[in-house]
């Protein structure tokens, strides 16, 4: 006679996997810098030896600089960094502290009378958390690769997480801390790691639960109020700024890829946005993801295996940038609790 298999309730569930780094991926360094003054930073992603470099942008109101060299027809084959920023488009601004410490390195494209580097960035919206005023400049990104290392970056409220915030959809004042956050997935003997600063208009779930773990709360500040439920029964969403939000990140990979395939894995990645946060790539977020190959691998599992393994480490990558991000308090008052508040 045929056995009945145990209740599903009484399994115990699967541990969440070791999530890795970016910086697993050989030749990928990353720095960080957190204003002291307020909420805000940047962090840059580097390629010392130069990267092939591609991108993709979801999101309805992005902030970025250098990204249609990117494109696959035309003629930069590789990017020596990656900024991501807070400030809004005033963050953009860190990218040129970036090439400034670069060159000083002799890292960039040989121009025969010098060394251009070659740095694409990406920025998200914190300006109201704390004095708008204050926001990421050339020094703030030169002192971020100044700290570069290949040692795991630190997560949560650092760098361009530094006032990331999630759940703003029905208003600031009912949002949680977001922040950064890093991942990685080994397949085959090839890496593929992912970088993501976490600023989403909507609210960050597990993707293998589908519990919400932070996001928009209700009126009284208590409870998760779950965005996509809410919304499909009719709550109204306040109205909202276009590019107010924005995740942003960088994918990386030291299998060989042409640049073609580094922009086929961007795309991928944004699969992985679309499995932690919800609703996602909204006309209020910027949503951008950059990839990079470093190609220290001897060979590539395929696109298949790989764009597989970018979107799992960006979904990763995205849990690890709410679970590691502490709950904040403004001079102003803005409080915004973190998902450990409501584990």
């Amino acid at each position: 006679m045929p056995t009945t298999p145990a209740p599903t309730s009484h399994r115990r569930p699967s541990a969440r996997p070791r999530p890795g780094s970016i910086t697993d991926v050989p030749g990928i360094e990353v720095g960080q810098h957190s204003d002291p003054r307020r909420p805000t930073g940047c962090s840059v992603v580097i390629a010392r030896d130069g990267a092939v470099a591609g991108v993709d942008v979801r999101g309805a109101a992005p902030g970025t600089r250098e990204t249609d060299l990117l494109a696959p027809t035309n003629l930069v084959e590789q990017v020596h960094a990656i900024v991501l920023a807070g400030g809004s488009a005033w963050g953009l601004e860190a990218a040129t502290g970036a090439m400034r410490w670069l060159e000083e390195q002799g890292i960039g494209l040989d121009v025969r009378v010098g060394r251009l580097p070659i740095v694409p960035a990406a920025v998200l919206f914190d300006l109201l958390v704390g004095d708008m005023r204050v926001r990421p400049d050339a020094d703030a990104g030169y002192a971020a690769c100044a700290a570069a290392s290949a040692r795991r970056p630190a997560e949560g409220n650092v760098g361009a997480g530094s006032g990331a915030a999630v759940g703003k959809i029905f208003g600031i004042q009912r949002a949680m801390k977001g922040g950064i956050g890093t991942a990685s997935v080994r397949v085959g003997g090839v890496t593929v790691g992912a970088l993501i600063a976490c600023n989403a208009l909507g609210d960050v779930v597990d993707p293998e639960t589908g519990r919400v773990l932070a996001g928009a709360r209700t009126p009284g500040g208590r409870a998760l109020v779950d965005t996509r439920r809410a919304l499909l029964r009719g709550d109204e969403p306040k109205p909202l700024l276009a590019g107010t939000n924005t995740t942003i990140g960088v994918i990386a990979t030291d299998a060989p890829i042409s640049k073609a395939q580094a922009q086929r894995l961007a795309v991928a990645g944004h699969d992985g946005l679309a499995r932690s946060i919800n609703p996602v790539h909204t006309p209020s977020d910027g949503d951008t993801l950059f990839a990079l190959g470093t190609g220290r691998a001897a060979r590539s599992p395929g696109m298949m295996v790989l764009s597989t393994m970018a979107a799992e480490a960006t979904a990763r990558a995205t849990v690890r940038a709410v679970l590691a991000a502490r709950s904040l308090t403004t001079v102003d008052g803005l409080h915004l609790p973190c998902a450990g508040d409501f584990a």
